[in-house]
């Protein structure tokens, strides 16, 4: 599972610094050495070069010391002392810190995790971040939702990248696997939205899920109509078939261009004119559809939609749900 990352550098960028950090250490102590290579003694005989002075740094910061080239001189011992042994702290400082930066990260990723998990309720669960399911977590956003109420379940990793750099929780896995959706924790949603590549696979999704969460509402986007009854049957809320949907979008448009535009518009949420449920206020309570301040379209009384024009939703009741056209900037 991977959380939405924080403002910080890449894993691979902060080894990088620091081995560029470490170098720059090992750098400067081979200078130091070269440049008073006199006050050395190598134990071949020979004269203390550059590949020498390099040698006995990389032994000295590493605290390997062979012993086979030492400082003989007052000059050169005492460089060691007040140079070359701080050089050596700052130098295992670096390699020991990068050690604990790592732990430090998997922990601090493991605490975020739990704290995660147990405060996760009611949220909504997103199988497949492809162009449908990333247009589906546009319109939530758009409609109130936060993003730390959305986690998507992806099988592809460029996928669940995109998500995290969209700063939400991801799951990498196949989402017609129990433990997969357990661990974007499907049990405790209200909401699931599947929106597989391939219709057989958001039947299994569907199933699966359905299996997990009696309670949730499922909405699964399928690309042909007759697949539609399988789905109903498999647990899905609502079935949106996105090639009929688009082929009846097509027609409208060729027959009345404008009544397609309109539809594109109440489709497209923050643009326009937007289409969405909210709940009955006291003030319209026992009043007619007409005279709220929203275009009421249907209302949703328990488990029924009536449209407008029906007689039974002449009167609002306080309980009621309705379904508006109003203004994006009023959504």
């Amino acid at each position: 599972m991977l959380l939405p990352s924080r403002a910080a550098l890449p894993p691979l960028l902060q080894v990088a610094r620091r081995l560029l950090l470490a170098l720059a250490v090992l750098a400067l102590t081979v200078l130091v050495v070269y440049a008073d290579r006199g006050g050395y003694h190598d134990s071949a005989g020979g004269p203390v070069d550059l590949l020498d002075s390099a040698y006995y740094a990389t032994v000295t910061l590493s605290t390997t010391g062979y012993g086979d080239i030492t400082p003989v001189s007052q000059g050169a011992r005492l460089t060691n002392i007040l140079v070359i042994t701080p050089l050596r702290v700052i130098f295992l400082i670096i390699l020991v810190g990068t050690t604990l930066e790592v732990l430090a990260e998997r922990t601090r990723h493991q605490l975020r995790l739990t704290r995660w998990r147990n405060a996760l309720r009611e949220h909504t669960v997103v199988v497949g971040y492809g162009t449908k399911g990333r247009h589906a977590v546009d319109a939530l956003l758009g409609q109130g939702l936060s993003k730390d109420e959305i986690v998507v379940v992806d099988p592809q990793r460029a996928a669940v990248d995109a998500a995290t750099a969209d700063g939400l929780v991801a799951v990498l896995g196949d989402a017609t696997r129990t433990e997969i959706l357990q661990r974007a924790r499907l049990d405790t949603a209200s909401r699931v939205v599947v929106a597989a590549q391939r219709d057989d696979t958001g039947v299994l999704v569907t199933l699966t899920a359905r299996q997990l969460n009696r309670r949730a509402t499922v909405v699964v986007a399928v690309r042909e109509d007759e697949n539609v009854p399988l789905l109903r049957q498999s647990g899905a809320n609502v079935v949106v078939t996105s090639s009929g949907s688009a082929g009846r979008l097509l027609g409208m448009s060729m027959l009345s261009p404008n009544t397609g535009a309109v539809m594109e518009d109440l489709l497209t949420h923050g643009t326009g004119m937007d289409l969405g449920e909210r709940p009955v206020t006291r003030a319209e309570a026992g009043r007619s559809p007409r005279e709220c301040p929203d275009l009421v379209v249907a209302v949703v009384r328990g488990s029924r939609l009536l449209h407008y024009c029906d007689p039974e939703a002449a009167v609002l009741q306080l309980t009621d749900r309705l379904i508006t056209i109003r203004e994006a900037s009023r959504a």
